[in-house]
């Protein structure tokens, strides 16, 4: 029967703390384990890393070349229409504004694509830069209207 007096750790749960420099017998004593002298013997030797002695690094030997657009580019917050169905109610009237006080968009972004994930059973009228074409035809079935700011 298992009582608080009785119990005990499992087999192999519990370790010696590793006890340094008591000792040759200890298995750790001595160099504590960190070889013969040396910087990484000191107290604080340790170099940072990609340094390589003093030879000019992998990272400055390599040439610096080419050019990378995500500086430039446009970033653009995603909406699917299943969203629209959970935090919007029927013939509401939906942009970017009211996006951002639901949530839906964060942050700083340039335009607001609409995708068409999910059902949509309700009626909007919703106002976006971008919208796919299964989103618009699902917007349109559903009796709302949708207007893309790109194409006007």
């Amino acid at each position: 029967m298992l009582t608080l007096h009785t119990l005990k750790p499992n087999p192999g749960a519990k370790h010696r703390k590793k006890r340094l420099g008591n000792g040759e017998s200890s298995g750790l004593g001595k160099t504590c384990g960190k070889g013969n002298k040396g910087q990484k013997a000191r107290s604080g030797g340790s170099i940072r890393p990609g340094f390589e002695g003093g030879q000019m690094p992998l990272h400055r030997r390599l040439p610096k070349k080419g050019f990378s657009n995500t500086r430039f580019q446009d970033t653009i917050a995603v909406v699917n229409v299943c969203q629209l169905e959970a935090f919007f109610e029927a013939g509401a009237t939906i942009d970017e504004n009211s996006l951002r006080a639901r949530g839906l968009v964060q942050g700083a972004c340039d335009a607001v694509k609409l995708l068409g994930q999910g059902v949509v059973t309700k009626s909007f009228t919703v106002t976006v830069d971008f919208a796919s074409a299964s989103a618009r035809d699902k917007i349109t079935a559903a009796g709302g209207t949708l207007t893309v700011l790109s194409e006007a």
